[in-house]
């Protein structure tokens, strides 16, 4: 069945890639029933529209019209070094670099912790971890989930498995750095992470992504994440690959008995980004926290989707997301909240706030609460506005000039997101980014 949402080109593009992939060889694999089921799924369903309620106001066709160019081979060579170290936050510990979805060994460190196993995910589909890949990978983040999950099943080729077993704690932060590397023509990856964390374990993870080189770039990622019994993971994600840039991602999140899971998404710079992110609290008494903030300005567009189901008793959810915006920028945030029939005495709130530097900027907030059960405390709330007048005469009067004092405030703003990051080194290497990109010359405050 052909698609009836974009020209058949567009999805001709895809399947020719797709042939190129299956020529080599590299589609040839134990998970080779999985890619063509995916790129089936992708070929009859095609990419979403407004149509879609999930994408109502996100257009993705300046994305998929473009003629992205795939990867098959790892191209570490020629990327520099002060982007790594740029990127890489200061972050001591293992860190695992990925050069348009392939790892680059050389770029990267791993810090050796008793059982556990963090590294390519290619090389585990090999190895004695085979089992634990082959039980989870593409069983939470299904390819049929959205057509960017179906190409990135179809043709993903490394990514990161992360495993601590049970009963320990990886003790340095792990970091998954993910860089696109475009010379000469736009290139799109298709990074897959598994994060499996056995009962009582706990680690922490950053998943950061950049771009270099002059071409477009779009990375689709998808992230999988199993929480045993009692672990716990603290999540930290940042996004800020430029303004050639373009980001798609799900990641999801399911949780067992007790657990514990806080994130943090910091998108803080892209042409076009995509964010769904899906927690299932699956065990009773299971917590999750979802923080994040975003910033867009010209004619940016950042959009995230997140997705809390309480599905187990006494389970524990809050969600915290700020938005800047300026210039002619655009946001989407769409956060579902699920308490399902007998997830008694389920505690969520949910919160939504967003700061408009510019007239021209626009966000769509759509909060929601699906509650199937009658013992809970559920509340959500979402507000849309600008710099308070007073607040900026006031800073003003203390002596800043009238950037400064928007600025200021503008930081305020977004402090109360970054300032929960646990990680000091992490939050100071934030707090840089966010300076940064707030300053006038990079189309911060105006």
């Amino acid at each position: 069945m052909t698609s009836r949402r974009e020209p058949r080109e567009t999805i001709d593009r895809w399947l020719a890639h797709f042939r190129s992939l299956e020529a080599v060889g590299l589609a040839g694999d134990w998970l080779a029933p999985v890619r063509r089921a995916a790129i089936d799924s992708f070929a009859s369903r095609g990419f979403p529209t407004t149509k879609d309620e999930d994408w109502k106001y996100t257009n993705v066709e300046p994305v998929v019209r473009v003629p992205w160019t795939p990867v098959f081979a790892s191209t570490p060579n020629g990327v520099p070094a002060r982007a790594v170290e740029r990127l890489g936050l200061g972050l001591a510990g293992t860190r695992l670099v990925f050069v348009n979805g392939h790892l680059g060994r050389a770029l990267s460190s791993v810090v050796p912790r008793p059982g556990a196993n963090v590294g390519s995910l290619a090389e585990a589909m090999l190895r004695d971890e085979r089992a634990l890949v082959a039980a989870h990978l593409a069983r939470h983040a299904r390819p049929d989930r959205t057509a960017f999950a179906a190409l990135n099943a179809a043709f993903t080729l490394d990514g990161a498995l992360v495993h601590v077993p049970d009963g320990s704690e990886y003790e340095d932060p792990i970091q998954l750095l993910f860089l696109s590397s475009s010379r000469e023509a736009d290139t799109v990856s298709h990074p897959r992470v598994l994060v499996a964390l056995g009962r009582s374990s706990r680690a922490t993870l950053v998943e950061t992504y950049g771009a270099t080189g002059p071409g477009a770039s779009l990375t689709n990622t998808v992230v999988e994440i199993v929480l045993g019994d009692g672990a716990a993971l603290d999540h930290v994600k940042l996004v800020e690959g430029g303004r050639a840039a373009a980001h798609v991602a799900l990641t999801e999140v399911v949780q067992g008995r007790d657990s514990r899971y806080r994130s943090w998404s910091l998108a803080l710079g892209a042409s076009f980004a995509r964010n769904d992110l899906c927690v299932l609290l699956d065990g009773e008494g299971a917590a999750c926290t979802l923080d994040g903030l975003y910033l867009a300005s010209d004619e940016e567009l950042v959009d995230n989707h997140t997705r809390i189901d309480h599905a187990k008793p006494r389970g524990t959810s809050r969600e915290l997301y700020k938005g800047i915006l300026d210039g002619r920028s655009r946001a989407v945030f769409n956060g579902k909240v699920i308490v399902r029939p007998g997830a008694q005495q389920t505690d969520a709130q949910q919160t939504n706030k967003n700061l408009l530097l510019s007239e021209r900027a626009e966000v769509d907030t759509k909060p929601e609460l699906q509650i199937r059960a009658d013992d809970v405390k559920c509340s959500h709330g979402a507000a849309i506005g600008q710099l308070d007048p007073e607040a900026v005469f006031y800073c003003k009067s203390r002596g800043m000039d009238e950037t400064t004092a928007r600025r200021t405030l503008t930081w305020g703003f977004a402090s109360d997101v970054v300032r929960r990051i646990p990680m000091a080194p992490l939050r100071d290497a934030i707090d840089t980014r966010l300076a940064e990109r707030l300053a006038p010359e990079h189309g911060g405050t105006r």
